[in-house]
């Protein structure tokens, strides 16, 4: 076999897994609908879209963390609870005030935006800390990556026990909201609705950071070869620095619109939600922001359907698509090859 036929295969080989993973893809979406009614079908594949962009803007931190910088982060939990900590005790504040009960829809979504300044805030500001005293340390060895940030997500877990003990609490939602529309018999959960809209908007500002600004084609260009970036005059490590609290804050965000959306906050969320948004990265393909939202939609979607379909494979059923991804897709849906 000649060079320029062994080429053609193998690029009829890539073609062939990359179309299988989009198939897989489409199939979890109508696949329930030999069991299912239209009306169930709907709400479900609405909450499963819910449900797939909160991990989204939990995973696109990590995305941005692991996929670019090459770091294994696995503080990325803890930014996540600090972020619905942070929100839970300014939804307090806000509500001790009356701003919570008796809030229009336009107060309902300042208060929102408020809270979702605020984690952002917060998880910069130690992502930006925790790059500077240990990560910085540890770039090109990830072992020592995955040591020290287990280390200091269990520190940060501890640190939340003592300002807001060990308990679950319960997490305000402003006024407007709260409850349901009712389309056409399918109930839309109002904080859903926005949470949707919160997240395209974050996927859609990513993408534009990452493609269309000089500081987006630094950062790639910096993941490719950092020593080119540096010698252009370029402060690469201090790019770096921003990047990682630039992912903290994201996990920080996703945190509190999971507060939000769950209701309730515990210091060990963290720990569970990272594992999804590990198999989410896994999925969509190690720095593709774009194939993890895919892939946040899919482990939404099927995790919601099997829940509801079959419960006790619910959990497992999003290790099962990783699993068929990597077959037919072995660096994700749109990993580079």
């Amino acid at each position: 076999m000649s060079v320029a036929a062994g080429t053609v295969t193998a690029d009829r080989a890539c073609e062939v897994r990359k179309w299988g993973g989009w198939i897989f893809g489409v199939g979890i979406w109508l696949l329930p609908l030999g069991w299912i009614d239209v009306t169930t079908y709907l709400t479900l594949t609405f909450a499963g879209l819910t449900m797939g962009v909160l991990l989204f803007l939990t995973a696109s931190g990590l995305t941005v963390i692991f996929g670019l910088m090459d770091v294994l982060n696995l503080t990325h939990g803890a930014f996540f609870a600090w972020g619905a900590y942070a929100g839970f005790s300014l939804l307090n504040v806000l509500d001790r005030r009356g701003w919570i009960e008796t809030a229009t829809m336009g107060q309902s979504l300042a208060d929102l935006g408020l809270v979702l300044l605020l984690a952002l805030l917060v998880g910069a500001v130690l992502g930006f800390i925790l790059e500077k005293i240990i990560i910085r340390r540890t770039y090109g060895n990830h072992l020592k990556q995955i040591l020290i940030t287990m280390g200091g997500a269990l520190v940060m877990a501890e640190i939340i026990r003592i300002f807001w003990g060990p308990n679950d609490e319960a997490v305000r939602v402003p006024a407007a909201l709260q409850g349901s529309w009712d389309l056409y018999d399918v109930l839309v959960n109002k904080f859903r609705g926005v949470a949707i809209l919160v997240g395209l908007v974050i996927f859609g500002a990513i993408q534009l950071v990452l493609r269309k600004t000089k500081l987006g084609i630094i950062v790639r260009a910096g993941v490719e070869n950092k020593e080119i970036v540096q010698v252009l005059g370029y402060n690469i490590q201090r790019v770096f620095s921003g990047v990682f609290a630039a992912g903290a804050a994201l996990a920080a965000m996703g945190g509190v619109m999971f507060a939000i959306f769950n209701g309730r906050i515990y210091p060990a969320m963290g720990d569970e939600n990272l594992i999804f948004a590990l198999i989410v990265v896994i999925i969509g393909g190690m720095g593709s922001v774009t194939g993890s939202f895919l892939g946040a939609i899919m482990v939404g979607l099927a995790f919601n359907y099997v829940a509801f379909l079959v419960p006790k494979l619910a959990l497992g059923v999003n290790i099962l698509i990783m699993a068929v991804i990597l077959l037919i897709r072995p660096k994700g849906l749109l990993g580079r090859d």
